[in-house]
């Protein structure tokens, strides 16, 4: 009486865990709601709900057929991917007949030809087919349909909401506005490409999917993880370029480096820091030493020196993941700051920034200043500890 089952992709059973009954009834109703069924009964989800002897002959059965990929078929295909998505099993016949076929290239031709002829309701069906393959939630298909080949046609497709008068302008977006803008020239075209990749990918997580469900969020885990393991790539990849390393810290510390650039540098810095949170805390340490044989520290030192309010704030937030994912680098930092500069305390000059740490700034004494307001000085050279007792 407290437990809701039920079955998603790949075979996954899953369910929900209450502790009062009551508030399992509450949620058993709302989710009947949703669906457009009675909360009196016990099993809503009639089509797995499949005898043992239909099971094993769709177990045992070959593997799915699709409709030859032509525009008279288009209803027809998009009738066969909508009634395999509430079955594992279809779903998963459906997905290694799209994988050995290409058949996804031969629907993106399809769309070519729906749009040159402006044929509407073809474009229409190619969007539920194209939604309905991103709910299959397989690695496989994403690496064809977010192949640079692919990824603008399959995005068009989904321009092409029925439920929309007008066709949203997704790719005009993409190719027109949305402008790729290289702060430091980057020299290895894969990267770039994985880049551009990333970006578009999750503009269509972000803007151009419809917003799932809370039964199809789970059938669109596999879209998060491709989004995931992108970045971990890109920091990978940026981190064993030296040069570029080199020449975003050289850049940053330039005093003939005008403000606009200096900007630029610093919110790319942050982004940059920001997507190492993705990573294991081995790989996570070591993209921090990285960085830190780099020379950021004394990096931000000189930043957080300048006049301009943006670029020191965006540093404070820099400076906030280094003392969360490696402490001790900050204190080592400090400590020799300290030993070079005892009489720095005279010529301190304080300015109220945010900050998302719990930090001392030390000089002869040590003040705590507390949590998430703090004082920065600027021509203190970086005297910031973690709190702690000394």
């Amino acid at each position: 009486d407290t437990l809701i089952v039920w079955s998603e992709a790949e075979n996954y059973d899953l369910a929900l865990s209450f502790q009062e009954k009551a508030g399992c009834d509450e949620i058993w109703e709302k989710i009947c709601q949703v669906q457009g069924k009675d909360p009196s009964v016990d099993i809503t989800q009639d089509l797995v709900d499949e005898s043992e002897e239909e099971r094993f002959d769709d177990m045992s059965s070959p593997g799915l057929e699709l409709p030859s990929c032509e525009l008279s078929r288009l209803e027809e295909i998009a009738e066969l991917v909508a009634s395999s998505l509430p079955s594992p099993l279809r779903r998963e016949k459906l997905a290694l007949a799209l994988e050995n076929e290409g058949y996804i290239k031969k629907l993106l031709e399809l769309f070519h030809v729906c749009e040159d002829l402006e044929n509407i309701e073809g474009l229409h069906h190619l969007y539920e087919i194209i939604k309905g393959i991103f709910l299959l939630n397989r690695t496989a298909l994403f690496e064809v349909m977010f192949s640079e080949e692919c990824i603008m046609d399959v995005i068009g497709c989904l321009e092409y909401d029925p439920a929309l008068s007008q066709p949203r302008k997704h790719r005009e977006f993409l190719t027109k506005t949305a402008k790729f803008k290289e702060v430091i020239p980057i020299s290895d075209p894969e990267l770039k490409q994985k880049i551009h990749q990333t970006y578009r990918v999750q503009y269509i997580q972000d803007m151009v999917l419809p917003t799932p469900s809370v039964f199809e969020e789970n059938m669109l885990s596999t879209l998060h993880s491709f989004i995931f393991f992108n970045k971990v790539e890109i920091v990978g990849m940026l981190q064993e370029d030296e040069k570029f390393l080199t020449d975003l810290f050289a850049q940053l510390t330039d005093e003939a480096t005008d403000e606009e650039k200096r900007q630029e540098l610093v919110n790319f810095l942050k982004e940059f820091c920001a997507f190492s949170q993705t990573l294991q805390p081995q790989n996570r340490d070591a993209f921090f030493k990285t960085l830190s044989n780099m020379g950021i520290l004394p990096a931000l030192e000189v930043i957080l020196g300048m006049d301009d309010t943006q670029v020191r704030s965006a540093a404070t937030d820099i400076f906030s993941y280094l003392v969360e994912y490696n402490p001790s680098m900050v204190r080592e930092f400090v400590m020799q700051e300290a030993q070079q500069n005892d009489d720095v305390s005279k010529k301190l000059t304080e300015q109220k920034i945010t900050s998302k740490v719990n930090i001392i700034c030390t000089n002869s004494k040590y003040l705590y200043i507390g949590s998430y307001n703090c004082i920065y000085y600027p021509f203190l050279r970086f005297k910031l500890l973690l709190f702690g007792k000394t």
